[in-house]
């Protein structure tokens, strides 16, 4: 149900926005359809998905420079400003030097704009504006270049009213298909802008903008296109904050580049990908954390670092979910953030940041595809964190996994990872299955609570300095199963706890090994159990496998060569060379200690 207000004039009804449109306003909001809260659903009718371009049946409109001709039903005319009054078919081609095209009509059928090689400027308002329609439907004609500009001050009937505040607006729905190409250039500050829901399923799509790129308020849907957008703002985002079941974006396929000042796709509620190709750089990307003097907290001096603006990569306030695609980040604040859970089942994601890699205030879920954080403050943080069935790498300058409950505070408000924590919340990290690598400066693996691991490997090069261990954790960490390598400092390194059902070895050395230094673990038969070489220097080494049997005594030597295949660190199927034997161990328990005594500095696993 639709509802309608007019307002009359003797020979045209004036609305908000005043100079190059003079036409009808009939203003009024549209339902979208339910999604579940936490959910993304998202369904495209045929006008969504069908790019035809058939014109024999349909209007046609000549854009002359400074007059405007056309043939058929539907349209009126007025000095540069075409307003089309009906649903149908419009065929657009031409150029318009200071003009726009109006959409303002009072049926329930769809509005479909042909775009058939436009150049569309409008110095005072929208070029293209939707004031009222069921739907508006954008189709990019195959083989076409179009271009929609916009100046940078916009003269309103109204001096209340703030609309329209994009190159392309629509109050109702708003669809944009077809093959062709469209370039938006807005000077005044959004590109793209549907105040209901707005779906993109192809073309190609250009978007400069002071501001957002393009914005749906009720949600975003990408199914296909190419679109490439930079803005001064966030490069996508869909920000109803009034209704919970709204809000919300869902890309299932295309490719989206994005170049924002501040977040890259941001979506008030939900935001759901299950496809397509991401390129995302945010806020300055992810050096600005790292390099440069003139910001306080160690880069250079930008909009995202001046005042309390986020430039994170992937944002929602309720729920993260990926489950396919691939997406590619460098952001200056967190790669991918949720107020809530974030859920990650497939797909790859490749991120850079200058704070966290991943960040969920509540609860971050990995149950699968390949996840690789080559730069960050802190990789992974949340206040529950399970990992299964997933591959991922981390690179961090503090911690690798970081189990902390809490608000994340954008690095624009102070250091990255200076976050405010609730120490109250319930902490945790799961793993379950999966392959980890994890190369931190600070500790590897910190958990302000329980940790429990029954299955997959997970290789730390941890810290150099003794100020950080390669594992840290509050109350107990279970070991039932799988592969944990840990290799760092001593001077604050843990073992995991007595409960564990696995076994494993604590190894202090006398002196910090050198990085590239191999180590070798050996059972009395010669039986090679470890040859490993990390990357950086190490003085402690936390180990645990099926091969560690209670009982048995095992061999320990630094040093020495391998000709063994060599994947992250680990050597298998060669031959060993001796090093220097250093010391020897038997398993007595679920937790052994072997070499130098712990009162060098290393803590002994909570119970």
């Amino acid at each position: 149900m639709k509802f309608f207000f007019f307002l009359f004039l003797a020979l045209a009804v004036s609305i908000t926005c005043a100079g190059c449109l003079d036409s009808t306003l009939s203003a009024g909001t549209q339902g979208t359809e339910a999604v579940p809260s936490g959910t993304v659903s998202v369904t495209y009718d045929k006008d969504d998905l069908d790019p035809g371009q058939d014109t024999s049946l349909s209007s046609s409109i000549i854009l002359q420079g400074n007059s405007i001709t056309f043939n058929g039903t539907g349209i009126t005319v007025h000095g540069t400003q075409v307003t089309i009054t009906s649903g149908g078919t419009y065929s657009i081609r031409g150029t318009l030097d200071d003009g726009q095209i109006v959409v303002d009509t009072e049926d329930e059928e769809t509005v479909k704009l042909v775009l058939n090689g436009v150049n569309i400027t409008c110095s005072t308002c929208a070029p293209l504006y939707m004031v009222n329609a069921e739907k508006t439907v954008i189709t990019l004609a195959d083989g076409t270049d179009n271009y929609v500009t916009d100046g940078d001050s916009y003269i309103f009937e109204n001096a209340d009213s703030d609309e329209p505040d994009a190159a392309i607006f629509s109050r109702d729905d708003l669809t944009i298909n077809g093959n062709g190409s469209l370039t938006v250039t807005a000077h005044y500050r959004h590109g793209i802008v549907s105040k209901d829901d707005l779906r993109i399923t192809g073309g190609q799509i250009t978007v400069t903008s002071v501001n957002d790129g393009i914005r749906g308020r009720d949600s975003i849907a990408v199914k296909d296109g190419t679109i490439t957008v930079q803005s001064g703002g966030d490069g996508m985002q869909a920000n109803n904050d009034e209704d919970p079941e709204k809000g919300y974006i869902a890309i299932e396929g295309g490719t989206i580049t994005i170049t924002a000042q501040e977040d890259g796709i941001q979506a008030r509620t939900s935001l759901a990908v299950s496809g397509g190709t991401m390129i995302l750089t945010t806020g300055g990307g992810s050096d600005i954390a790292t390099t440069g003097s003139t910001n306080p907290w160690g880069g250079p001096l930008t909009a995202a670092s001046t005042t309390e603006i986020s430039g994170k990569g992937l944002r929602a306030e309720s729920a993260v979910t990926i489950s396919g695609g691939t997406i590619t980040v460098d952001a200056a604040d967190d790669g991918v953030h949720s107020d809530d859970r974030i859920t990650i089942d497939g797909g790859t994601i490749i991120a850079a940041s200058g704070d966290d890699g991943i960040h969920a205030d509540t609860a971050l879920t990995i149950n699968g595809g390949s996840v690789t954080i080559t730069k960050s403050y802190e990789g992974l943080e949340s206040a529950a964190i399970s990992l299964r069935d997933a591959t991922i790498r981390i690179t961090a300058r503090d911690d690798g996994i970081n189990g902390a409950g809490g608000n994340d505070g954008s690095p624009a408000q102070g250091r990255p990872g200076q976050e405010t924590y609730d120490p109250s919340s319930r902490v945790s990290l799961a793993i379950n299955s999966g392959y980890i690598v994890i190369d931190a400066g600070g500790d590897g693996i910190d958990v302000n609570g329980p940790i429990t691991m029954s299955g997959g490997t997970v290789i730390v090069y941890g810290p150099t300095d003794n100020g950080n261990g390669a594992l840290d954790y509050l109350d107990t960490f279970t070991l039932s199963g799988g592969y944990f390598l840990a290799a760092g400092s001593a001077g604050m390194a843990e073992a995991p706890s007595a409960a564990s059902t696995r076994n494993s070895v604590m190894l202090t050395l006398s002196s910090p090994q050198p990085a590239g230094t191999m180590v070798h673990i050996e059972s009395e038969n010669g039986e090679e159990i470890l040859t490993f070489v990390p990357t950086k220097a190490y003085q402690s080494l936390v180990f645990s496998s099926s091969q560690l049997e209670k009982g048995a005594t095992y061999s320990v030597y630094t040093g020495g060569q391998s000709t063994g295949l060599n994947t992250d660190g680990l050597f298998s199927h060669g031959t060993y060379t001796p090093g220097t034997r250093v010391t020897g161990f038997t398993v007595s328990g679920s937790v052994t200690y072997a070499g130098s005594s712990n009162s060098a500095g290393g803590r002994p696993g909570r119970p």
